[in-house]
């Protein structure tokens, strides 16, 4: 992961940034979709935004991208205003669910996406081949019609389409979405290939363990509002972790008896591989371990639990 963030570029910075939609016919109501976010991106970073369905992800593109407008606040891209037409050059998006001309082929999308950047004819060929290569299409394929591409081949072609112009800013919006789990993966090395470049990517995600994999930084989302942003290791790290200690050869009725003045056993079960203790802290595992061999038990495993990305937003979202 990149250790030099805190001295870097900010190239994305959003302060209070607020979305309010009406709703109903003859009664009409304010719903708020975000809810005054601020967080800053740096340039060369991994920045996962995380959150269920409806947290308010997409919004947030969506606005960044001026394709809706905010009721309250501002945001800037590359030190300008997002309304600034210049910035649009410099940045690539990959929306949720990618809809093309579906009777144009995978080149021709390319090739036309090439144009509107100003891009010569010869040059966005070149480009074209290079980007099918990168993103796992083959010839076949990327001139086939796009109504013949299924859902992992349009999303493969949605960030081919992306990276045309060369982003400095990748903004992706479920860049995962209709992969399988080896498209998942070679997505995944396609992120880390372009942070290698020196480009920065902002991704929405609803899928925890992917970015705690790729992720630098990464903000949690619920119900519009942001409740948590940091360093990925930094934002396990610090929760309460606990250590499983699995033992064979003991009575579990035996065990309990002799960890009832043990409290920081969190918990106690048979599983296929022996008797599974859960303990609240490393520093109970040494009078654990006794008690275990006065039980008539041998030690098999002692595993540190760190806490997951998954458990921290199950935790903020019940408050």
């Amino acid at each position: 992961m990149n250790d030099s963030l805190g001295n870097s570029e900010v190239v994305i910075d959003i302060q209070d940034l607020t979305k309010d939609y009406q709703t109903g016919f003859l009664k009409k109501r304010s719903v708020r979709a975000l809810d005054r976010l601020t967080l800053q991106v740096h340039r060369g970073e991994i920045f996962g935004f995380l959150g269920p369905n409806g947290a308010g992800k997409t919004t947030t593109l969506k606005l960044l991208m001026r394709l809706i407008f905010p009721t309250a606040g501002s945001a800037r891209i590359l030190g300008q205003p997002i309304d600034h037409v210049g910035t649009r050059s410099r940045v690539g998006y990959l929306p949720e669910n990618p809809y093309f001309y579906d009777y144009l082929s995978g080149r021709e999308l390319l090739g036309y996406t090439a144009a509107l950047f100003g891009i010569p004819p010869k040059r966005a060929a070149e480009r074209a081949s290079e980007l099918i290569k990168l993103v796992g299409l083959d010839e076949e394929a990327a001139n086939r019609q796009l109504r013949k591409y299924s859902k992992g081949m349009l999303q493969r072609i949605g960030i081919a389409q992306a990276l045309v112009n060369d982003p400095e800013i990748l903004f992706m919006d479920e860049p995962m979405s209709g992969l399988d789990p080896i498209g998942r993966r070679e997505v995944r090395d396609l992120i880390l290939s372009l942070r290698e470049q020196g480009k920065t990517i902002f991704f929405s995600s609803h899928i925890l363990s992917d970015v705690e994999l790729l992720c630098d930084r990464a903000a949690i989302l619920s119900r519009g509002s942001l409740i948590r942003c940091g360093g990925v290791h930094e934002m396990t790290e610090k929760e309460s972790a606990t250590v499983e200690v699995i033992a064979v050869g003991l009575d579990i009725s035996r065990l309990a008896g002799f960890l009832e003045g043990l409290d920081t056993v969190q918990s106690i079960a048979e599983s296929p591989n022996g008797v599974r203790l859960l303990l609240r802290d490393e520093e109970s595992v040494d009078r654990a371990l006794s008690l275990i061999r006065q039980a008539g038990g041998r030690l098999v495993s002692v595993n540190p639990q760190r806490v997951s990305l998954e458990e921290i937003f199950s935790r903020a979202e019940k408050g």
